[in-house]
């Protein structure tokens, strides 16, 4: 390293340093202040923080009641009107199942296949 160059670090280190303390000493008086005004003017920590709390989620029911209505989103304790019974039967969006006419169809095609298959 040339000599310039390890003045310039010595330097930089030196500067560093004297900030370090000029914002330590600038922060306390600022902090001081503001405990001043707060106490002055009876400021609460929501008005010198303010903050939302987040927005809850909304879920969409998967679960109703066709009796009375009621619905659930399959979170949380159970309702009364589920408990102990098949869920399926309580779903909203509930599966669709294939027509059995289907069935007896695609057993033929996968006879067929088998045929093939052995020739």
């Amino acid at each position: 390293m040339t000599t310039d160059l390890k003045q310039l670090l010595a330097a930089r280190a030196e500067l560093e340093a004297q900030i370090a303390q000029a914002r330590a000493v600038e922060s306390k008086a600022a902090l001081a202040q503001i405990h001043a005004w707060i106490d002055d003017f009876g400021f609460t920590a929501q008005q010198v923080f303010p903050w939302k709390a987040p927005a809850a989620k909304k879920v969409a029911a998967k679960y109703l009641d066709e009796k009375t209505g009621a619905t659930w989103t399959g979170r949380g304790k159970p309702p009364a009107w589920i408990q102990g019974r098949n869920r399926d039967d309580f779903l909203i969006d509930k599966p669709k199942q294939e027509p059995s006419s289907q069935a007896p169809l695609l057993a033929e095609m996968a006879a067929a296949a088998y045929r093939n298959q052995r020739r």
